[in-house]
């Protein structure tokens, strides 16, 4: 049969309240499925979050073996020899899943959606997939934003952005102190590391907060979507 296509990657739509002129994906973490963290940030806010304009996309990554759980089947984006910052990246199921990843996006410019309309990011797993997906294929998207998100030591992204001249997406991260899972040093050297390479980059901190989402984060990060995506004026013939 040859090399099948990927089969669409399941989502979960938080559809936008007015006429849809642009789309935010939000990639789940590992082993976690894009319900799952609609729930899970629905629970945060008492509510949706939800745009007038915005359409708001979780994919589910498909399950696929993951040697840190021993290579149990886990839904994660792509595969990690470990969960450190200082080991090579699994390359080829982050290309396999950026070709995915990329279907989904076309699906949206084919809905009328303009690239320079459509946000990418998510929590940490789905930061780094993120940001994979546009510094690496996707320059000319809206933005990016990583919630509690790492890239390895040697990362593809920074080997793709050394010598870039154009303009590159926006990135907006945050991270917590008490990160145990994904150390809080690591986030900060992949903020500082995408600035020394032409990324504009904010790094917003919260002290004592784990692997996990705030509601104030969610709050700065919805107040970002819409600077990125602002509404547009009703076109007049």
């Amino acid at each position: 049969v040859g090399m099948a296509a990927p089969a669409a990657l399941q989502r979960s739509v938080v559809s936008p309240a007015g006429r849809h002129t642009a789309s935010l994906i939000f990639l789940h973490g590992s082993g976690d499925t894009g319900q799952g963290a609609r729930t899970w940030i629905k629970q945060i806010l008492n509510q949706d979050m939800a745009f007038q304009h915005i359409k708001v996309i979780y994919p589910t990554a498909p399950a696929r073996p993951y040697t840190p759980m021993k290579g149990a089947f886990s839904t994660v984006w792509f595969d990690r020899y470990k969960i450190s910052n200082d080991c090579p990246e699994h390359i080829e199921s982050i290309d396999s899943m950026c070709r995915g990843l990329t279907d989904l996006i076309n699906d949206e410019i084919k809905n009328g959606i303009a690239k320079n309309r459509i946000l990418i990011g998510g929590f940490s797993m789905g930061g780094g997939m993120a940001m994979h997906l546009a510094y690496r294929f996707h320059q000319d998207l809206a933005g990016v934003f990583a919630l509690s998100s790492f890239l390895n030591k040697d990362s593809a992204v920074y080997q793709a952005l050394k010598g870039n001249e154009s303009v590159l997406p926006e990135l907006f991260q945050c991270h917590g102190t008490a990160d145990d899972l994904v150390l809080y040093s690591w986030g900060e050297e992949t903020n500082k590391m995408l600035k020394s390479l032409g990324v504009s980059t904010s790094l917003h901190t919260f002290p004592n907060l784990n692997h996990e989402l705030s509601r104030t984060e969610i709050e700065k990060l919805k107040t970002w979507v819409v600077k990125k995506l602002p509404v547009e004026a009703a076109k007049t013939n």
